[in-house]
């Protein structure tokens, strides 16, 4: 038992660091989201109002799809830089556009399948649509289009950060080891000497 905590909570501590630092980004992100989306709600037509009418189905985009990828590509600009800045430090080892980009495609897919959880949870004909009796929208802690946000946020965090650790912020996992790639020391599986020095008996060189 200690040897797996000591697995988990010492030789990963590392890991569960980055984990705690990319979720108090993202909290601070959860609030940039949801104060547009409010902003959006409150200037803006009726989110369920139809936006683009679908030909050929009887879906249709309407005004809360478009709120919510407005404030998920701010939100994600400001997540970015955070996360670039304090939880993967990754500035130094990377361009900001050549990082950006991978951050925005995870962040892509991250948006859609919350834009699915939000339309099944304000869809009237989803069996996951949450109650217009308690979530009447006569405030904004009863205005359902803000819980579903949020729901969608809170369940897609989790493959957002799993995603961007391996690869969007992996240049600096690539600039931690090309030192002991090269030899120039560390105590990786390059060992402290480095890759090419001498090990053995065979090292040892007679002098006459």
């Amino acid at each position: 038992m200690k040897r797996l905590t000591d697995y988990l909570f010492i030789r990963h501590r590392h890991n569960w660091v980055q984990l705690i630092r990319f979720g108090l980004v993202g909290g601070s992100g959860v609030l940039v989201n949801l104060l547009v989306v409010i902003i959006c709600n409150k200037v803006g037509a009726d989110e369920h109002g139809i936006l683009v009418d679908l030909p050929w189905s009887r879906f249709n985009v309407r005004w809360y799809h478009a709120y919510s990828t407005l404030a998920f590509l701010v939100a994600n600009v400001w997540n970015f830089q955070l996360n670039r800045q304090w939880t993967f430090k990754s500035a130094p080892h990377s361009g900001w556009w050549r990082e950006y980009w991978p951050f925005l495609a995870v962040g892509l897919v991250g948006q859609a399948v919350n834009l699915v959880i939000v339309t099944l949870m304000l869809n009237p004909e989803s069996p996951l649509a949450l109650p217009t009796s308690y979530f009447d929208s006569s405030t904004g802690f009863r205005t359902p289009l803000y819980w579903a946000q949020l729901t969608g946020i809170v369940l897609v965090t989790p493959m957002s950060f799993v995603v961007n650790k391996l690869w969007t912020f992996a240049a600096v996992r690539r600039a931690a080891w090309s030192p002991r790639r090269r030899g120039g020391g560390g105590d990786g599986p390059a060992g402290p000497l480095g890759p090419s020095a001498p090990t053995g008996p065979s090292s040892s060189v007679e002098v006459p």
